[in-house]
């Protein structure tokens, strides 16, 4: 790497690079020295890579404006070149819609404006460009008001800046940012507040009361540049432009190019109802929330920060964690030396925790962010443990108000944790579970947490390292590998016993599948009937894939066919689940893996599966173990991830089309000009040009016409796959919602008379003071919880809520949970599934539910 792209990078590091210093201002000399000097011949690269730095390192913003004004100074029209270069980047992110790129470049050129880079009243003209899309967006007249998610985007960018700015701005244009701020002040005025029902992490059971209470995002954004506003803007945010402004008032202030937002699209017909709310759908997904906060840490962990702080370094660590999230050392060492003068662990471990839980979906895998929790206990050994112990422990004891998806994520990631720290944790904190219910979160929690350990490591291992707990073993899994019907001495039926070895014999003496099937039709259903026939073969398929997953699948290929002669229609693939259930009713691990496999070869149907697991034994597990929830979510994910990938096949393909296409009519013009030059002689043509070209020319034209013809026929065949795709899932998704409304419907009545999600006499009891429930109180020396009653629904050691409640409230979380998952899928079927299943005599929690989790308005219900 040359010596200037060294400095660039590493400026504001303590690094080799400047010789270990840590003073930002040597850093932006030595940096502005050296690239100075290389100006003349890498221009254009200095250009390209200090634009990508400023990209991708936010947090060094400040420094990069700086050394971009001592630039000014020297080489004006580089400079202008930098700002024209942002302009059209700029311009790209927003007729793309790259909310980040929008975000990031937006606060440089804010801190261009402080080094004397870029004019104040230039800066403001962006505002204003943003302000009027967002309010002209909003305008129920005018505008498109489904599209609100992306004028809060803008409105946010804008408020986003300030922290960089708003000195500098007051200072020299105090008219034109007392205007950005008064229309920003117009627009919370004709703008809907964002309900985050459906998004919150924390279910909360007096919902009305808090939408009527609780700020949105962009309201309490708001209210923090306010403040800020209300203190003078005084900030402690790096400010080195400081340290050389009497150099850079010397340099010539430039103007930007203009930029435009794009074209809002046509609003429907009304504010309210399926158009619409298909099209909100569409931009919350593109211009989505960047944060939902969680404050599980008490406000005495936060060393009297102020609301604009903690803003300012959650864009820090947000910035981090997006740009670094191929680099999870380089992320992990960036977030424990953030530019702050104040500690902030207990804030960097709710940040990560919120984009962990972040709902619909995190910005990147979960085990991303496991990964980076983990370099940052090994790169904070002394404080940051304890802080995510302390968080694992708050996040605990509201478990059971924990959204049904976010219980899931943070089981896997917590398993996984403690699979990298040797599995050690004090057990004996949480051994009281075993005083409660089995269907009480806390109960459920640990369990599942034992249960993905041992799928990380073994039994034994897992059982000693509860040792301080020895009463927990009870909630380990059952000790053991497959059940195998046919093992043993003591098998009831000796008969298909021998049917069994003689069918492993056969396997053994690698005879076809053909010929196992022709054993199968001749000797055994003749003989015994098809149930005992699909019984053995199973059962001993099982068995000689059982090894390992290289054998399982091994199996699969080879005798597939024989599995699917079985099975050719629902009934009987619901009968192969229930063996697969059973030879691996030990290993749930083992059961969600053979099913999906088998799925993946189609010998499975997902409409089988969604039978199988609202069947009444699995039905009672709902609420007491993640395994059916587990093979459900599998064959749902499998079965949208086909449509995933037929689009994206597609989208590939039309984009050779239009080569082909191309390729095809330029060879096809070629031939054309050259038969043009056809002359007559005698009445006769003859060829003007040379005949080996004109041979080479058709021959050309032909095989790009056979190429167009091909690729389009891919396309067609594609497109025929996609659309039978997008059916199967259809016929997915309204069996699935018409089998949770019929599991729903006796127990919600029952349970829930009055419609209420709780039942009437703990209605009152459940609806705890918010505030005070999500700033629990830690012992300030481990970070403990101190003792309380878990929002009301535990008591001592006992549990408010019976199992036919409890049962009816995971239930519908999943509902949620799964719906708002693949909420823009469902979208485009609502009508079906309003007419087929959410119709008038549907339990209003069920619909409620559903509802939620498309985040479609409650008063549409």
């Amino acid at each position: 790497m040359s010596s200037w792209k060294s400095l660039l990078l590493r400026i504001g590091e303590k690094c080799p690079e400047y010789g270990g210093n840590a003073d930002f201002k040597d850093h932006i000399e030595s940096c502005f020295g050296i690239v100075r000097r290389e100006l003349d011949q890498s221009a254009d690269d200095i250009l390209l890579f200090l634009l990508e730095c400023s990209e991708q390192l936010p947090h060094k913003i400040p420094l990069y404006g700086t050394l971009v004004g001592l630039l000014n100074l020297e080489n004006e029209e580089f400079v202008k070149k930098v700002l024209e270069k942002i302009q059209t980047n700029l311009q790209d992110a927003l007729d793309s819609g790259n909310c980040n790129r929008i975000r990031i470049l937006m606060r440089f050129l804010t801190v261009l404006m402080c080094s004397k880079v870029l004019q104040p009243s230039s800066l403001v003209i962006v505002f204003e460009t943003l302000l009027s899309s967002a309010a002209l967006t909003v305008d129920e007249d005018k505008g498109n008001p489904s599209w609100q998610a992306r004028a809060d985007f803008y409105i946010t960018c804008i408020l986003s800046c300030l922290p960089w700015g708003g000195t500098e701005l007051v200072e020299q244009v105090p008219e034109e940012i007392d205007r950005v701020m008064v229309g920003i002040e117009s627009y919370f005025s004709i703008r809907r507040r964002v309900s985050n029902a459906g998004l919150s992490v924390f279910e909360d059971t007096n919902e009305n009361n808090k939408l009527l209470d609780e700020k949105d995002f962009l309201e309490d954004l708001w209210v923090r540049i306010q403040d800020l506003s209300s203190a003078g803007w005084k900030l402690e945010i790096p400010r080195p432009h400081l340290c050389f402004e009497p150099q850079l008032v010397a340099g010539k202030s430039h103007d930007f190019g203009p930029i435009t937002c794009p074209e809002q699209p046509n609003p429907s017909a009304a504010t309210f109802g399926i158009s619409y709310g298909r099209q909100r759908n569409e931009a919350e997904l593109k211009y989505p929330q960047r944060i939902q906060r969680l404050n599980i840490f008490s406000a005495s962990k936060a060393e009297d920060l102020r609301p604009i702080d903690r803003f300012v370094a959650e864009e820090y660590l947000l910035d981090v964690l997006l740009f670094l999230n191929g680099c999870r050392k380089e992320c992990a060492a960036y977030m424990a030396g953030l530019p702050v003068p104040f500690r902030y662990e207990y804030l960097m471990a709710e940040t990560i925790f919120s984009q962990l839980l972040l709902l619909p979906e995190p910005p990147f895998k979960p085990i991303y962010y496991t990964l980076v929790i983990i370099d940052l206990c090994k790169a904070l050994p002394g404080a940051f443990p304890a802080v995510i112990a302390g968080a694992v422990r708050a996040l605990f004891e509201r478990i059971a108000d924990l959204d049904m998806e976010c219980r899931t994520r943070l089981i896997l990631w917590f398993s996984h944790h403690l699979s990298n720290f040797q599995f050690i944790w004090p057990w004996e904190e949480w051994a009281h579970v075993l005083d409660l219910p089995k269907w009480a979160p806390q109960r459920v929690f640990v369990q599942e947490v034992l249960e993905r350990e041992i799928r990380l490591s073994y039994w034994e291992k897992i059982k000693q390292s509860i040792e301080n707990a020895p009463a927990l073993e009870e909630l380990l899994p059952p000790k053991g590998g497959p059940n195998f019907k046919y093992s043993g001495e003591d098998v009831r039926d000796r008969t298909e016993k021998a049917l069994s070895l003689e069918l492993n014999n056969l396997v053994k003496g690698r005879q076809t599948f053909r010929e196992i099937i022709t054993w199968v039709e001749d000797s055994v259903i003749p003989v015994h009937g098809s149930d005992v026939a699909l019984r053995v073969v199973i059962q001993t398929l099982l068995d000689i894939g059982s090894k390992s997953f290289t054998h399982l699948i091994t199996v699969l290929e080879r005798y597939g066919q024989v599995i699917g002669k079985l099975c050719p229609d629902q009934d009987r693939q619901i009968m192969l689940i229930a063996e697969v259930s059973s030879y691996w009713k030990n290993s749930s691990q083992m059961t969600a893996i053979t099913i999906d496999r088998m799925m993946g070869y189609r010998l499975l149907s997902n409409l089988a599966i969604v039978r199988w697991v609202f069947s009444s034994s699995n039905v009672d597990q709902f609420h007491i173990s993640d395994r059916p929830w587990e093979i459900l979510r599998n064959a749902v994910s499998k079965t949208y991830n086909r449509i995933t990938d037929l689009r994206k096949e597609i989208s590939s393909i039309q984009r050779s089309f239009l080569l082909a296409e191309e390729a095809a009519s330029k060879a096809r013009a070629e031939l054309e000009t050259a038969e043009s030059n056809l002359t007559l002689m005698d009445g006769e043509p003859v060829i003007g040009e040379n005949p080996v070209r004109m041979k080479r020319l058709k021959s050309n034209a032909e095989r790009a016409k056979d190429e167009e013809i091909s690729v389009r026929d891919s396309l067609d065949a594609k497109e025929a796959l996609l659309a039978r795709a997008i059916e199967e899932n259809e016929a997915l998704f309204l069996s699935l919602y018409k089998s949770f409304s019929n599991v729903l419907a006796e127990p919600l009545c029952e349970a829930f008379k009055d419609g209420n999600v709780m039942p009437g006499d703990q209605a009152d009891e459940m609806a705890i003071d918010l505030e005070s429930s999500s700033a629990m109180e830690l012992d300030k020396e481990n970070g403990r919880p101190k003792k309380s009653h878990s929002n009301g629904r535990r008591a001592g050691n006992g549990y408010n809520l019976d199992e036919r409640e409890q049962w009816c409230l995971s239930t519908l979380g999943y509902v949620k949970a799964i719906t708002r998952q693949y909420a823009s899928e469902i979208w485009s079927f609502i009508e079906k599934l309003d007419a087929d299943v959410l119709t008038e005599d549907v339990h209003p929690l069920f619909r409620r539910a559903v509802y939620s989790g498309l985040r479609r308005p409650l008063d549409e219900l």
